[in-house]
């Protein structure tokens, strides 16, 4: 089975070995929302070791947009916590490559560009709590049109922390006013991968102008009677990273996400 054969249907049921493996010979390279449904997703920051504890600090003073999830140590591609046998390296589809701040290249493989004084975080994602608004009957747009979520630049700032400063980035998932109500309930449960939503409805109260025009991602179809809901979105260091401009940092593509062993209900407030 190759890429081209496949939609993220094929992988919804798949476990996440299994999709890691697929990722890791280059034969899924496009966004993870959907796939290994009841897994725990994270976002990817790795940068030298130098930067390393004012990172860690961002996340601790914003965990709404940063919920760790776990830290590697110094050097070490290899994850211990939340995955057995996986290499940050080579297990995520699509990783972003910056240097001094401007996104430098995307590639599907980190391995050449390794360093002994690499520290990598991984940080909880929304699309972990995915499945759990689809057992509610809530609609997951992105899933539905087979796109990547749409992200999006708010005039939110973040709390700085050292040479680390930007704006909240938020996802946007469209349902009806009532749904909304359900989501917030639902994804509250939900607080090590961004918990309930930080705005829902007039999206230029958060300095977004158009919906239609996302900073990452793709645009999804808001229907008649829906309203836009915002999560805080694990994009958010890659802002960082660019208003800060250290001289490398490496991380997910947006929507290309790392998928752990983990289950959504180990991080879930029963």
């Amino acid at each position: 089975m190759i890429e081209g054969m496949m939609d993220s249907l094929d992988l919804a049921g798949k476990r996440p070995s299994e999709v890691r493996n697929l990722i890791r010979r280059g034969a899924w390279t496009q966004p993870t929302s959907g796939l290994s449904n009841g897994y725990t997703q994270a976002n990817l920051v790795i940068l030298p070791e130098k930067y390393a504890y004012d990172f860690l600090l961002f996340c601790q003073r914003n965990p709404k947009p940063c919920p760790l999830l776990e830290v590697l140590d110094t050097g070490d591609p290899i994850i211990k916590l939340t995955a057995e046998h996986a290499d940050i390296r080579t297990d995520l589809p699509k990783y972003r490559v910056y240097k001094n701040g401007l996104l430098s290249d995307e590639v599907t493989d980190i391995t050449s560009l390794w360093q002994e004084d690499f520290v990598s975080f991984l940080i909880g994602c929304s699309f972990s709590f995915e499945q759990a608004l689809l057992e509610n009957d809530i609609p997951v747009r992105q899933i539905e049109q087979q796109c990547n979520v749409p992200m999006f630049r708010t005039n939110i700032p973040c709390k700085s922390a050292g040479v680390f400063e930007g704006p909240m980035v938020v996802s946007m998932r469209p349902m009806t006013e009532k749904q909304a109500i359900r989501a917030i309930q639902v994804t509250s449960r939900f607080p090590s991968v961004h918990g309930a939503p930080v705005h829902f409805g007039n999206p230029e109260k958060i300095g977004i102008h158009d919906l239609l025009h996302p900073d990452f991602g793709d645009p999804v179809i808001i229907r008649d009677g829906e309203i836009p809901v915002f999560w805080a979105c694990g994009v958010t260091p890659q802002a960082a990273v660019m208003a800060s401009k250290p001289e490398i940092a490496i991380t997910h593509a947006p929507g290309h996400m790392f998928i752990t062993d983990q289950k959504d209900n180990v991080f879930s407030i029963l």
